[in-house]
């Protein structure tokens, strides 16, 4: 069950964000701000390269929270339910890897299932400011 998970700490793989990742998502969401798309232009900019959207680097919470969840007996679906916190403390430089840490907070139940708030921590290779850090809510629904 996910109240089994209180208080641990799960770790995801290092994951590569890529300047065709960043590119890709641009597209999708029709913001191809040059900071993030224009390599020449972002060399000249505040941070010297392009970097991933705070909004790429937030959407991929769900997957890499997925990776380090252990099978839970008993679900037939979880859900991204929100958000209850967002910040984007430091940027996500094309080329750089990054991993999350979750933390489950708190489980309470709800209709059909169980909710569970979740601490995200999104950090970059290398830096100690995290470049993601959430307040997630899963629905487990059985």
């Amino acid at each position: 069950m996910i109240r089994d998970l209180i208080g641990q700490e799960l770790v995801s793989d290092w994951l590569a964000i890529e300047q065709e990742r960043i590119d890709a998502f641009a597209h999708a969401t029709d913001d191809p701000q040059w900071i993030h798309t224009d390599p020449v232009r972002a060399a000249e900019g505040p941070f010297g390269t392009t970097i991933a959207h705070g909004f790429l680097t937030l959407s991929l919470v769900v997957p890499l929270f997925e990776q380090v969840l252990p099978q839970l007996e008993g679900y037939r679906l979880t859900v991204n339910y929100g958000l209850n916190r967002v910040r984007f403390p430091a940027p996500v430089p094309s080329g750089s890897r990054i991993r999350a840490r979750f933390i489950v907070e708190e489980v309470e139940d709800v209709s059909g299932g169980e909710q569970a708030r979740v601490a995200a921590r999104i950090e970059r290779e290398g830096q100690d400011k995290p470049v993601c850090v959430a307040e997630v809510l899963f629905r487990f629904l059985r």
